[in-house]
């Protein structure tokens, strides 16, 4: 087991089939590839922060009818993190579970411990369409977890008043919920939904207004109140490049994620409200969820953290610098990898590197030396032969 989808344990990862991507390489935004779903996935199997990884993109270099299967060979192949995963229709889903459990070893190990979920989503305002109840339905009855999500639009698809918002996206998840639930009492299900705000001078939906980060909250709390997981969002972000306004919405609904309470965090890395990712967004979130898990962890008050003792024998004028307490303690402090903390004189020294560019050689340096741990080959050219 990797997450724990119970109180406000919160888990983070990236989104699924943006239409466009930035190339790592040349900065340029352009459609998404297969090797691109494969690099992200990569990419998250390196980032410690990173818990659970979605495709980032829909590839256009294969058979538009099957892509989601592509999809998911290029996530299971290069990372051993759990993977939230898309399906086009009824037929994929199951080649799809079919790959799954040739990965876990069988159908009974994949239930007993899914490393998959399939997220579904109904067509709001109050539909649950006929493949998303399919889906729903084949999950539960295989005992498979469901992300039962909604993907609302104020003013558009639903009320424009984020209390109005809610409570339609609550019956709509809670539609999925039951579907499972009459299908097999007790299949695990995931509560989720959002209202995505409607700026009426663009007609654009935005990925970083304060409410739709308000509305995300408010669904964490109803998820709790049921006491059921959560399908949240963190770490996405309007702006259209990797920039100061993606580092700082991308933040803010990092940090408000985890203060609410919710679980599965995704789409981190998103940039364009969705419509295109950025493997420098997620490096910069795994850096902000690390400071984020780092605050959410509290801190410990005992007579050791209190040092009291401590404090007595240094005295008025003294230091703490040479106290074997220090020694003791300061490894415990949160140190970042990728935020610069040095002196002006290091930074012009090293090139006077800004946030955006050291996050891109990180990229580099993952994508040209990690290894993720391979599957058998045996399960490899099985779940080839599904794709092909």
């Amino acid at each position: 087991p990797r997450m724990y989808l119970e109180s406000s344990r919160a888990y983070f990862g990236t989104g699924s089939d943006c239409i466009a991507t930035i190339d790592p390489y040349t900065g340029e935004k352009r459609p998404p590839l297969k090797a691109d779903v494969a690099n992200a996935a990569k990419l998250c199997d390196a980032l410690p922060n990173i818990d659970f990884v979605m495709s980032m993109g829909i590839a256009e270099d294969v058979t538009e009818e099957v892509s989601d299967l592509h999809h998911f060979e290029a996530m299971v192949l290069n990372t051993r993190k759990p993977i939230v995963a898309t399906a086009w229709d009824l037929d994929n889903l199951k080649d799809l579970v079919e790959m799954a459990e040739m990965v876990a070893g069988g159908a009974d190990a994949l239930r007993e411990n899914p490393f998959v979920v399939m997220y579904t989503e109904p067509i709001s305002p109050l539909q649950l369409a006929l493949e998303p109840t399919q889906k729903i339905l084949y999950m539960a009855g295989k005992g498979l977890p469901v992300i039962c999500g909604t993907g609302k639009v104020g003013g558009a698809t639903c009320p424009d008043t984020i209390a109005g918002a809610v409570a339609q996206g609550n019956a709509e998840s809670l539609a999925g919920v039951l579907v499972a639930q009459l299908k097999r009492e007790g299949a695990p299900v995931v509560f989720g939904g959002e209202r995505l705000h409607l700026d009426m001078s663009t007609a654009l939906c935005s990925y970083g207004a304060p409410e739709f980060m308000m509305s995300v909250a408010a669904n964490a709390e109803m998820a709790a109140y049921y006491g059921l997981p959560s399908w949240s969002y963190a770490g996405c972000s309007d702006a259209k490049t990797f920039d100061q306004q993606a580092a700082a919405e991308g933040s803010l609904m990092t940090f408000l994620a985890a203060l609410s309470g919710g679980n599965l965090n995704h789409d981190v890395g998103y940039l364009e409200a969705g419509l295109t990712s950025s493997l420098e967004a997620i490096v910069a979130a795994n850096e902000v969820i690390g400071v984020v898990k780092r605050i959410m962890g509290g801190m410990e008050v005992s007579r050791e953290t209190l040092a009291l003792d401590v404090i007595h024998d240094v005295g008025p004028g003294g230091e703490f610098l040479t106290s074997e307490h220090t020694y003791r303690h300061f490894k415990e402090n949160w140190f970042p990898s990728l935020f610069d903390r040095g002196s002006h004189e290091a930074w012009e020294g090293e090139g006077k590197k800004g946030l955006g560019r050291r996050a891109n050689e990180v990229v580099k340096r993952i994508l040209e030396t990690h290894t993720p741990e391979p599957l058998p080959d045996s399960v490899r050219s099985e779940i080839t032969k599904v794709v092909v």
